[in-house]
């Protein structure tokens, strides 16, 4: 179950070490998930903490035979990082969505998810996309899943965008009961939708 490094024509997808410290942290400082309010060490020892436990969960997890949850390096073809792709759980009343039943009071079901965020820099090039897929096509062979899901804000384009040429199939929520809700990519198996 654990997720090995990943070669594709674009990118390589490889398991984080400790010496990716500050690419992560300058990655969440450009993209706005760090917290403004936190000074530069305070800010700097979180995303140190959360690297540390993301490591540690690479064996935890398998020695659980639990998927390969957490955040793996998008690596370009000069070894230069330039963001984050991974597998993450999704707890969400999925069966809302028109495509997976459309009953308006389902409830909450987990199902694993896509996660990605490439330096702005970066963004535009295709490399999200190439990690995704790289990923996907893993998880579809490896865990033999019927479907991965990815959310995200009906106003991030570009997120959608990453989504539709992954061949996701986009379902929107207007009812959204939690951020990262209001739009879902839907991927299905290969052979299976």
């Amino acid at each position: 179950m654990r997720l090995p490094r990943l070669q594709g024509d674009r990118v390589a997808v490889r398991p984080l070490e400790a010496s990716d410290l500050q690419a992560c942290h300058d990655l969440y400082d450009e993209i706005g998930w760090s917290d403004p309010d936190l000074a530069a060490a305070e800010s700097l020892a979180l995303r140190r903490d959360w690297l540390d436990w993301t490591l540690r969960s690479y064996d935890q997890l398998a020695a659980l035979h639990q998927p390969p949850y957490g955040e793996r390096a998008i690596i370009d073809h000069d070894q230069v990082f330039v963001g984050l792709v991974g597998v993450v759980p999704r707890l969400e009343p999925f069966e809302r969505l028109p495509g997976l039943g459309g009953r308006s009071e389902a409830r909450r079901t987990p199902e694993i998810g896509l996660f990605w965020a490439v330096r702005p820099v970066c963004q535009g090039r295709g490399y999200a996309t190439a990690a995704a897929g790289l990923v996907s096509a893993w998880l579809f062979e490896t865990l033999g899943l019927a479907r991965i899901l990815a959310g995200t804000e009906a106003d991030n384009a570009a997120s959608i965008g990453v989504m539709r040429r992954l061949g996701m199939r986009i379902e929107p929520n207007p009812g959204a009961p939690s951020p990262g809700f209001d739009v879902t990519g839907i991927l299905e198996a290969p052979g299976e939708g």
